[in-house]
């Protein structure tokens, strides 16, 4: 399993754009090839910044979404919502307890 972090912070006035836009896209992304889940989560004391979590089965598969028609359409409208440069990471789980 290939594990994808990243931080996006938006303008304030774009958060709610951010939302909606996610809205519309968010089964898209998790229905793509290799996506095993999708999270979104909103900072509790900055509400400008977010987090998605996202797992794939590889990191090919990452990487054709990275290169797909739907992430070039997401990108398009996510990208001048910013007022930071989005920070990703990539990692292995170690450990999961439920």
């Amino acid at each position: 399993m290939f594990v994808r972090i990243v931080k996006l912070s938006f303008a304030e006035e774009n958060i709610d754009v951010f939302k909606a836009n996610f809205e519309t896209v968010k089964h898209k992304i998790r229905a793509f090839e290799g996506c095993l889940l999708l999270e979104l989560y909103q900072d509790k004391h900055n509400s400008n910044i977010f987090f998605t979590y996202s797992y794939w089965n590889t990191e090919e598969d990452l990487e054709h979404y990275r290169n797909s028609e739907l992430f070039k359409g997401v990108w398009a409208k996510t990208k001048p919502l910013f007022n930071a440069k989005p920070e990703a990471w990539s990692v292995d789980k170690i450990a999961l307890l439920h």
